[in-house]
């Protein structure tokens, strides 16, 4: 399987402004312009994120929606340099943490969509005690990170070429009807459980392709194509795509034809969109 994730599309309130941030900020770069919509991504022309303008739009409430999208980097050095440009920029961020399989950067957009940046370790030095990947949450090596630039050019000139949308992260609602989307229609693996608030999928042994949580409050509201944040993200299963749609089928999910690919709406109606 190619890497499965790909990007994530956001519906946006002021479009001007969010594309600023994210060329000013973040280090996007502009790929495509049309009418209310324009793609960015990394330098070596990898798209990471869609963004839809819906000046009339209105986020989405209860426990649907994006908690955040997650850039990865290729290496440590290059999460250095992000951190110094933010640093340097005086960017606000929410948290940095060392998560023991990965080191990431937390913030968010102008309007309230969550950021993460972050770096793998080598899959080699992931732990699994019991059989179970070790994964947690401790506040990230600073001087460790910002040690990477000692050397090296420290300046910061984009998201470099190798940058790939990572993982998407999202609130659900229910967590078992969200692993019985996930994992049985889907066919991804449970890789870690945080009690019975979050879970953790992915395909082929990864970390997490996506996280599954339960911590916005609230029952999920209806999203519509004006719902402000996430509108949907893109999946690609490679020769898999086919047999996972049948499965979907079978189960009776409501499937859409979009101009890009076949959209289907999880329990709580975030999109997949099977490109």
């Amino acid at each position: 399987m190619n890497w499965p994730i790909g990007q994530v599309h956001l519906n946006v309130a002021d479009l001007k402004r969010s594309v600023d941030f994210y060329q000013r900020v973040i280090g996007l770069v502009v790929q495509d312009e049309r009418d209310s919509t324009v793609t960015m991504g990394a330098q070596d022309g990898v798209a990471l994120l869609n963004l839809m303008e819906r000046s009339q739009g209105e986020r989405s409430r209860g426990g649907t929606g994006l908690y955040h999208f997650a850039i990865l980097l290729p290496s440590r050095l290059d999460l250095a340099r992000v951190l110094k440009h933010f640093a340097d920029t005086v960017t606000p961020l929410q948290g940095l943490s060392d998560h023991y399989v990965s080191e990431a950067i937390y913030l968010a957009d102008p309007e309230g969509n969550g950021i993460e940046i972050y770096r793998d370790r080598p899959r080699s030095d992931w732990q699994f005690p019991d059989g179970k990947l070790n994964m947690g949450t401790v506040y990230m090596d600073v001087d460790g990170v910002m040690g990477e630039l000692d050397g090296n050019d420290p300046t910061f000139t984009g998201l470099p070429e190798g940058t790939i949308m990572g993982h998407v992260h999202l609130h659900v609602y229910n967590i078992p009807a969200a692993e019985h989307f996930y994992r049985d229609l889907l066919g991804m693996e449970v890789m870690v459980h945080y009690g019975g608030a979050a879970s953790f999928v992915s395909w082929e042994g990864y970390h997490h392709h996506l996280g599954l949580n339960t911590w916005k409050p609230g029952a999920p509201s209806a999203i519509t194509p004006n719902t402000l944040g996430l509108r949907w993200y893109e999946v690609d299963l490679g020769t898999n795509r086919a047999t996972t749609i049948e499965r979907l089928q079978a189960a009776g999910l409501a499937l859409e034809n979009q101009d890009e690919g076949v959209l289907v709406r999880d329990p709580v109606g975030n999109g997949v969109l099977f490109v």
